[in-house]
């Protein structure tokens, strides 16, 4: 079939979306806040994420919850719900009685995150209380029992070409979720379609890279697969490739991320 592009803007807007539906700059400074007061009101315990977001949102938490809702070092359940990304996003959805839950590490100004794709039976508190409790510290963080493999799984959508550059977005956001400091990656890259004009490249590549448009691509077996760029700013300035192919029947990709150029100092 043939290759769909797909604009700058298009993509910049997505992007845009997820990561402010994921933000938890706000909650987190309303938590660092939370901890050095002393409690007003008693709120019950949430049973479940989506209650535990809802606190977040409208209320406030007891003593004891602000305590792990802004502790460090140890790993606590993320207040935002991941899957709220996907309410408006176009052409993909979750999957009936599935959840998408997080857990949250922070490390005085460094952090990290997890997402785990789980049944909606398991989204309990409690249930993922106790996958914290089988946890041992940053590098051996908590994974529910009931976890899917691959954190996509959840997610299903209309196989257009729209939806796989949807989903390509936001698998990387779901990676990035909860990463601060030394450990944020992706939130450093930015979405780029051409090379600025009077750029000098040293490609890393056999033959340089001319149309970096984004782009999907739909094959008659049903797989699928999506290319796009970005460049990201450090001691050199790289300029990265981003490919992921899609299985015919899932939205969980195999995904490369590869540096092709770096652009010299002019």
């Amino acid at each position: 079939m043939s290759v769909q592009r797909f604009s700058l803007d298009a993509l910049k807007k997505v992007r845009q979306y997820i990561q402010t539906t994921l933000s938890l700059a706000a909650i987190e400074r309303r938590t660092q806040t939370w901890a050095t007061l002393a409690a007003t009101e008693d709120w019950p315990e949430p049973e479940l994420l989506v209650d535990l977001s809802e606190v977040f949102t409208f209320g406030g938490l007891s003593v004891e919850e602000r305590s792990k809702a802004s502790g460090n070092n140890t790993w606590f359940i993320s207040p935002i719900n991941p899957g709220a990304a996907l309410l408006k996003l176009p052409s993909l959805r979750l999957k009936t009685d599935m959840r998408l839950v997080s857990f949250l590490y922070r490390l005085a100004e460094d952090g990290v995150g997890v997402t785990f794709a789980i049944p909606e039976r398991s989204s309990t508190t409690a249930h993922l209380e106790k996958a914290i409790q089988m946890s041992n510290g940053l590098k051996h963080p908590p994974k529910p029992k009931e976890a899917l493999p691959h954190v996509m799984e959840a997610v299903e959508g209309d196989r257009s070409p729209v939806s796989f550059v949807v989903a390509s977005l936001l698998y990387r956001e779901f990676q990035e979720f909860g990463a601060l400091g030394q450990y944020s990656r992706w939130q450093h890259h930015h979405l780029i379609e051409a090379i600025p004009v009077q750029a000098r490249c040293d490609w890393q590549v056999e033959q340089p890279i001319k149309d970096l448009a984004a782009k999907a691509r739909i094959l008659a077996n049903g797989q699928a697969a999506v290319e796009f760029f970005s460049y990201r700013t450090g001691k050199a300035t790289v300029i990265y490739r981003h490919f992921d192919h899609y299985p015919p029947d899932r939205y969980c990709p195999t995904s490369a991320n590869k540096a092709i150029a770096i652009i010299r100092p002019s």
